[in-house]
């Protein structure tokens, strides 16, 4: 065993890096290489279990952490995603049982097609995140409202979970409870902690802490890390906790996809199925889009939020295993929908890509599909001549600084919407759009536009904006802020004039205290 599992690590690895390396999630790479392993007669020993249990307990932990109610009660989340849920399940559970009226050797009944088309419902997280990331789209609009639905898809997810897990909770459950008055002391404690490996100790503590007690009352132990990040969500140290555990959590439910692998293959007629199912993944965009646009969201971020969801999920292989292991399905379809989800990323690719240019090929033909309580929504952008992209700390500073020379010809763009409204509190003239979106520029005269501020959080975000601008025919001034050389470098390249918020800053620091020694 001390050589066997070292050995499936790095088999792990290099799979992992074999995938991410042709543009596809490591993900794809774990699942291949569980079925590398079977291949070589392999088999898990109790380090991969303990790492599967482990990165189930914290996913779905620090899905609790990030749980924002506001956002998932907005009908443009939670409308689309019940509705998507539901269209889909009975489409899935339709075609499964038609297959295996059609395919005696699919075995499959009533009970295990709904569990099957229940997990084909979900789109993957990780997969929507690496390509926001990479795109640097993570702040985006269109990134917002995917990860809102994959939120409430999870949240279906672990209702599955608890009911199946057939377990009845003990009068002790209601002391599960005592989360609640017991938060202000436990944020108290994630205060100390710092944003350092004590938070993240802390973190592993309250999510282990509370799986096993939730064992011990007859509750799920994962329902119960669930409760608790829940409790504790909407405080900024839960989210920079939920960021610290976020490698963990993925480099340990590497353990639950090897598993699936190691397992072994399903037959040759559930391959074909399986790859089948994977290829009907890339449809799922037909309903995302029209369910989004009936619920108010605009066409474009409609558009790009389909495609990133075209696939299906890690977390249907999750409710598949849990089935399984209760003897609710056959194991093989563990493995069959592995491939399944493997198939879908290879799909979800480049469909996911060619989305802006889709947008911007069938821009006019896609605006019919603009709800009109929409069209009333925008906010009025005449008069402006300077636009500041961010209103964060250097954005607003940037803002007090020229509204007083150029008053309501200074204009403050910002996505979150609470942010917002913080500034409209304060009497800044800000409205709620984003940046990347070309029907937000088309709403305002470039042409009367002299100056254009940068000032995103990520600095691809600020390339891309500044490459949409030129390509839309805005000839004017852009300024952007950058926090490294390199990126100054590339920014002025491109015609943008680059401000070092570091470098620029020891001038700035300079400039205060020169004015301490003079009034002194």
């Amino acid at each position: 065993m001390a050589l066997i599992e070292p050995f499936i690590i790095l088999t792990a690895l290099l799979c992992g890096m074999a995938s991410r390396a042709v543009g596809f999630p490591a993900l794809i790479g774990y699942l291949a290489a569980g079925f590398v392993l079977y291949e070589f007669d392999m088999s898990s020993g109790p380090l991969l279990g303990i790492l599967a249990d482990l990165g189930i307990t914290l996913l779905l932990f620090t899905i609790g952490l990030k749980l924002e109610p506001t956002k998932l009660l907005e009908t443009k989340v939670w409308g689309t995603t019940l509705i998507q849920m539901a269209a889909t399940q009975v489409v899935m559970f339709v075609l499964l049982i038609s297959l295996s009226a059609a395919l005696p050797a699919l075995d499959l009944d009533y009970a295990g097609a709904g569990i099957i088309a229940l997990a084909l419902t979900f789109s993957s997280t990780v997969f929507v995140i690496q390509t926001m990331q990479e795109r640097g789209e993570v702040d985006s609009s269109h990134s917002a409202l995917a990860i809102g639905i994959l939120i409430v898809q999870d949240l279906v997810a672990v209702l599955f979970l608890a009911v199946s897990a057939g377990k009845i909770p003990t009068v002790y459950a209601i002391g599960m409870l005592a989360i609640i008055p017991l938060r202000p002391l436990i944020l108290r404690l994630l205060a100390i902690a710092g944003y350092g490996e004590l938070l993240t100790l802390l973190g592993l503590a309250l999510a282990i802490g509370s799986a096993q007690i939730s064992e011990l009352v007859g509750i799920k132990g994962d329902l119960g890390a669930l409760f608790v990040g829940a409790v504790l969500a909407g405080h900024h140290k839960s989210k920079a906790m939920a960021n610290n555990l976020m490698q963990l959590k993925d480099l340990f439910l590497v353990g639950f996809f090897l598993s699936i692998g190691l397992g072994g293959w399903p037959s040759t007629t559930l391959i074909l199925v399986s790859i089948l199912i994977g290829l009907l993944a890339g449809l799922k965009p037909l309903l995302y889009f029209p369910l989004m646009t009936r619920f108010h969201t605009s066409p474009r971020t409609a558009v790009l939020s389909s495609g990133v969801l075209a696939n299906h999920s890690e977390f249907g292989l999750i409710v598949v295993s849990v089935a399984a292991a209760a003897n609710l399905l056959d194991p093989e379809w563990s493995a069959a929908l592995s491939i399944a989800v493997a198939v879908s990323f290879v799909i979800a690719a480049p469909l996911s890509s060619a989305t802006h240019e889709f947008y911007r090929k069938y821009r006019n033909r896609l605006l019919s599909f603009q709800s009109p309580e929409l069209v009333k929504s925008f906010e009025p952008t005449d008069r402006a001549c300077i636009v500041i992209l961010g209103m964060g700390r250097v954005g607003t500073g940037a803002y007090d600084s020229l509204e007083p020379q150029w008053g309501q010809e200074v204009l403050g763009v910002e996505e979150l919407e609470s942010r917002v409204a913080h500034h409209i509190s304060e009497k800044r003239r800000v409205v709620n759009a984003d940046a990347s979106d070309p029907d937000f520029w088309f709403r305002l005269n470039l042409n009367e536009l002299k100056l254009i501020m940068l000032a995103l959080t990520n600095h691809r975000e600020n390339m891309l904006v500044a490459e949409l601008l030129r390509s839309m025919g805005y000839r004017g001034e852009l300024a952007a802020v950058v926090r490294h050389e390199d990126h100054a470098r590339e920014m002025h390249r491109a015609g943008i004039s680059p401000f070092n918020l570091y470098g620029e800053a020891g001038s700035g620091f300079a400039a205060h205290a020169s004015e301490l020694l003079t009034s002194s």
